[in-house]
């Protein structure tokens, strides 16, 4: 630990009261954490403020770290989250966690220029805004830092964020902001906790409710640490745009399971066309093993995919493949119990077929989240 981080009374004065929470979510960010609070230590100077590192469970010791930190300086706070995942719930937690009128969010790879925040809280605390955003894409700012093909996923995100969503601020895909805390409180609720864009969460829900004003920045270039962006973060993204263009109607969790439901269907055809047609196993046999392989099938992907920010792991993945085979086991049988009723009211197949599977995926579906992946 560096002994250059000292306390002393006027410090921890300061951090009794807040004025402003800096929300940092970090993930194996050990190497940026004093760095960071350096930079924050001088450019708000003068200020009451406190930094919540709000922690992944970070292998490299990211939360260790921060608590030393916190021991030495009482404005810097950790909060470790056990089995979650994912910056927008990194935010909203560390952000409720919080109780500074003021908060700020950015990110821990040094790439927020931090000597903004001052200026930032000064259009807050005037009231000619509730929400301050730091733009890289108005006069003054720059995102020179990004390679061509960051850029130009950027630039494709940021025209279908306006166009899908109607948002009008030039910078919605920007990680660096400050809110006024009790107006993030009343949008909470309608925010997603998956994802990485929640800046372009909080406006969306807004619809138009918020006073807005962009202040530009230069995005500067990682110095430590490997960047969190992988593929998943399009879906998550896609998602977002799904769930608040339909007023958070259709959730793509829901729309990813049904479709890895419709890959089970095809591998149980193909495992029950082997059985049967190609080793000659009986038609019961056959049935069975294309099931097992089916459901088998269907748990590795959703585990993957549509539930990868509660992805299960060790030995948490055999007892959830074991209750995933005696949830689905159920809901084939409120699929067949759906189908045969409606069957009888209105005897057209593809409707009671239909029927029958909807059913079966909505009762999967609600019953896999609750016991299968439920949250911890």
């Amino acid at each position: 630990m560096n002994q250059a981080i000292r306390p002393d009374t006027g410090t921890q004065a300061l951090a009794s009261c807040p004025l402003l929470s800096v929300i940092v979510p970090t993930f194996n960010e050990r190497d940026n954490v004093l760095e960071l609070f350096r930079k924050l230590d001088a450019a708000l100077a003068g200020v009451a403020w406190e930094v919540i590192f709000v922690d992944d469970n970070s292998p490299d010791g990211t939360a260790d770290l921060v608590r030393e930190l916190g021991q030495r300086d009482p404005r810097g706070r950790g909060l470790r989250r056990i089995g979650r995942r994912g910056l927008s719930g990194a935010c909203i937690e560390g952000i409720l966690a919080s109780s500074a009128p003021y908060v700020a969010v950015m990110d821990a790879d040094l790439q927020h220029d931090e000597t903004q925040l001052a200026k930032m809280l000064g259009l807050l605390q005037s009231g000619a805004a509730e929400l301050v955003v730091g733009s890289r894409y108005i006069e003054g700012g720059s995102a020179d830092s990004f390679n061509k093909q960051r850029a130009g996923v950027s630039a494709l995100a940021t025209a279908l964020a306006k166009r899908v969503l109607r948002v009008e601020i030039a910078d919605p895909m920007s990680g660096f902001f400050m809110i006024r805390r009790d107006r993030f409180e009343q949008l909470a609720p309608q925010l997603s906790t998956q994802g990485f864009k929640i800046l372009l969460d909080i406006v969306a829900t807004a619809r138009g409710t918020l006073r807005i004003v962009e202040v530009p920045f230069t995005f500067g270039a990682r110095l430590h640490g490997e960047s969190k962006l992988d593929s998943m973060v399009a879906l998550d993204f896609l998602g977002l745009l799904l769930a608040k263009f339909t007023n958070d109607i259709v959730s793509l969790r829901f729309l990813l399971f049904a479709t890895v439901g419709s890959i089970g269907v095809v591998v149980h055809f193909l495992a029950l066309f082997i059985a049967l047609k190609i080793v000659g196993l009986p038609f019961p046999e056959s049935q069975a093993c294309g099931a097992i392989l089916a459901m088998t099938s269907n748990f590795v992907l959703n585990n993957f995919l549509t539930y990868r920010d509660q992805r299960l792991r060790g030995l948490g993945i055999l007892r959830g493949l074991l209750l995933f085979y005696l949830v689905c086991s159920v809901g084939l049988v409120a699929n067949v119990g759906v189908a045969f009723s409606v069957y009888n009211q209105e005897p057209i197949w593809w409707l009671a077929g239909a029927a029958g599977a909807l059913m079966g995926v909505v009762w999967n579906y609600a019953m896999s989240g609750l016991f299968v992946w439920r949250k911890r």
